[in-house]
């Protein structure tokens, strides 16, 4: 039995795509945390297990949804991604195997149209597969990952991700995981400077459109190295806010 995990909040852009991709599956669990569009009456268009709830953190949030699979075998995709008929049939055949914990799947993500194949972008190998029992997600805010006990394999056929559809979304996910970033470094005791956003984001752009060769995707390629580099710069311009805002001991 295969059960497929996804959190959920205003995708209703994304959520409809999303779920027929994975409509195969013998369980669907989606948690929902507050969307103010149609988001859950699409979801549940598609499956009974649909559960609205608070929000503590990508990682908490993807446990609470794992916490509530039930299948051998945990599929964990997000709302903006779907699962091709190629990749549905080789899951259907992985699950089968013997001694293999879980499984890594290429992710092939696309900027405002145009699947990106450069900038670190591909093959963006993601563990997203696995048997419910031996993994559990890390409490990371952001950036969370699936740790899994036992051995791992790769799968071939890529997830799709639209990562970004238009400039406006490029904007609005810019400013929300670079606050998360920001969060998740203050956590940790990390500090920085106005010089040092300002060089990680140069720095984030460099990597990004020479060495990683994001140009060779064409515009699209230099409007990724932009947000990239943008990200980063608010990610410690955010961080030196909650530095400044700390009480003085």
């Amino acid at each position: 039995m295969l059960s497929v995990i996804i959190i959920t909040k205003d995708e209703s852009e994304h959520i409809a795509r999303c779920l027929k991709s994975v409509s195969w599956a013998d369980e669907i669990i989606v948690l929902d945390s507050g969307s103010t569009d149609n988001t859950v009456s699409i979801c549940k268009q598609f499956t009974p297990h649909v559960y609205e709830t608070d929000w503590p953190g990508f990682g908490p949030q993807k446990q609470r949804a794992l916490d509530k699979a039930t299948g051998d075998w945990v599929l964990s995709i997000d709302s903006d991604e779907q699962i091709t008929e190629e990749l549905k049939i080789e899951i259907q055949q992985a699950i089968n195997e013997d001694n293999i914990a879980g499984f890594e799947i290429p992710r092939l993500s696309s900027y405002c149209g145009r699947q990106i194949k450069h900038g670190g972008w591909w093959p963006d190998h993601v563990l997203r597969l696995f048997q419910r029992k031996a993994g559990l997600f890390t409490d990371d805010i952001v950036h969370e990952r699936i740790i899994v006990d036992g051995p791992l394999k790769e799968l071939q056929n890529p997830i799709l991700h639209e990562a970004f559809i238009n400039p406006t979304e490029v904007l609005h996910k810019v400013n929300s995981y670079s606050s998360l970033g920001a969060k998740k470094l203050f956590e940790k005791g990390k500090t920085t400077s106005f010089k040092m956003a300002i060089l990680k984001g140069f720095w984030t752009f460099f990597r990004t459109y020479l060495l990683k060769m994001s140009f060779l995707d064409g515009a699209q390629g230099l409007m990724l190295a932009i947000s990239n580099a943008e990200g980063t710069y608010y990610k410690y311009l955010k961080l030196l806010d909650l530095q400044n805002k700390r009480p003085k001991q």
